[in-house]
C-alpha cells in the first residue's frame, strides 16, 4: 500500500475580520493602545468610560479582591456611599474611600479615588463676647477722697497738699496722713484746712505720700467734691471715666432744690440731702468727715447717675 503523507497545519486560522475604520495612522494608534491597555500601563483618566451593557442593568458588584476588572483591564475601586472622615494634625478633614489608604500617594494622585480635602473651621474662631460692665459699680472699686491744702510761695497763694483722706464705700478709712509740702509753708489756712504747725512734725514727705495714694486710687472709681482741685494738689490726673464729682451731678442739685448748672458747696448739699452739719466751728475742716459725706451724697443718686453715664458715656 502506498503511504499517503499529509501536511496538516493545526495553527488556528484567523478569520478575516472587518477592516478597521480610519486611515493607517489611526489604526496603528488603536493597536498600540490595545497593547498598553492589556499591560495596564495606561492611566485611569486615559481609559475609556465603561458603560453597562444594554439590558443587564448596572455594573458587576466589585465585592471580592481581583474581580470587577473593566474592559481595558484597569482595576475598579469599591464604591462606598459613606466615606470615612479622617482628621489630620493640621485640623483639616479629608474624606477617603476604602482601599485608597493602601495606595501610594504618588500613584494615587492621578486616579479617581483621590482623597478630598475639606477645610474645617479652626477651633476657637468664634468671637468671645465681652461681658458688660458691672452696674452699679462694685463697692470695693469705689473710694472717696478729700484733701486739705496750705499756702506756699509768694504770699501763700500756691496751694500745696498738707492732708489727704481716702475712705471706702462704707466710710472705712483707707488712708489718712498729714503731708509735708516740698516748698516752705507760708500760710497754714487753719480756719479752713485745720492744719497747724505741729502737724508737720511727723508729716509724710510729699513724694512718698503721692506713691501710696496713687497705689490706692489705681483702677478705682474716685468720688470727690470738686475733686479736680484734689488731683491738682496731688499732681495727678485720674481717668475721666473713673471720676465722680458730686459738685457736677445735676441729679443732686435737683433733689436738693438747687439750680442744676450751679456748683453747690459740700456743706449745703449735706445739710439739704443728708440732714447733717459738717464743717462747723473754727477748728477747720476734717478731710475724713468730708470724704464720708461725699460718699453718702453719691449713694443718693448712685443708680440713676451710673445708668445715665452708661447711656451717655461721653458726657461728664
Amino acid at each position: 500500500m502506498t503511504d499517503l503523507l499529509l501536511n496538516v497545519d493545526f495553527t488556528p486560522c484567523e478569520r478575516p475580520g472587518r477592516k478597521e475604520p480610519g486611515n493607517p495612522k489611526h489604526r496603528q494608534f488603536l493597536r498600540r493602545r490595545r497593547v498598553l491597555e492589556q499591560r495596564g500601563v495606561l492611566k485611569q483618566k486615559q481609559l475609556p468610560v465603561v458603560q453597562p451593557p444594554a439590558g443587564r442593568g448596572s455594573l458587576k458588584k466589585p465585592g471580592r479582591r481581583g474581580k470587577g476588572l473593566g474592559a481595558a483591564g484597569g482595576h475598579q475601586e469599591k464604591r462606598n456611599p459613606q466615606p470615612k472622615p479622617c482628621r489630620k494634625a493640621n485640623g483639616a478633614t479629608s474624606v477617603t474611600r476604602p482601599g485608597a489608604a493602601a495606595q501610594n500617594s504618588s500613584a494615587s494622585s492621578n486616579r479617581t479615588g483621590l482623597p478630598l480635602k475639606i477645610k474645617a473651621k479652626p477651633r476657637g474662631t468664634a468671637k468671645s463676647k465681652r461681658s458688660p460692665p458691672a452696674f452699679p459699680p462694685q463697692p470695693p472699686k469705689l473710694v472717696a477722697i478729700d484733701c486739705e491744702m496750705v499756702g506756699t510761695g509768694p504770699g501763700g497763694r500756691t496751694s500745696d497738699l498738707a492732708r489727704c483722706s481716702i475712705v471706702g464705700y462704707n466710710g472705712d478709712v483707707m488712708y489718712d496722713q498729714y503731708i509735708r509740702p516740698v516748698a516752705p509753708i507760708v500760710d497754714y489756712r487753719t480756719r479752713w484746712s485745720g492744719i497747724r504747725r505741729h502737724h508737720m512734725a511727723n508729716a509724710v514727705p510729699f513724694s512718698k505720700a503721692q506713691r501710696e495714694i496713687l497705689r490706692i486710687l489705681a483702677g478705682k472709681i474716685v468720688v470727690g467734691h470738686a475733686v479736680s482741685n484734689d488731683f491738682k494738689a496731688l499732681k495727678y490726673f485720674h481717668p475721666k471715666a473713673l471720676t465722680r464729682d458730686t459738685s457736677r451731678i445735676p441729679l443732686l442739685n435737683r433733689k436738693g432744690g438747687f439750680p442744676e448748672n450751679v456748683s453747690i458747696s459740700l456743706k449745703r448739699l449735706t445739710k439739704q440731702l443728708l440732714h447733717k452739719d459738717i464743717q462747723v466751728g473754727k477748728t477747720g475742716h476734717c478731710s475724713v468727715e468730708d470724704a464720708r459725706a461725699t460718699m453718702e451724697l453719691y449713694k443718693v443718686v448712685e443708680a440713676e447717675w451710673e445708668q445715665h453715664l452708661m447711656l451717655n458715656p461721653e458726657q461728664d
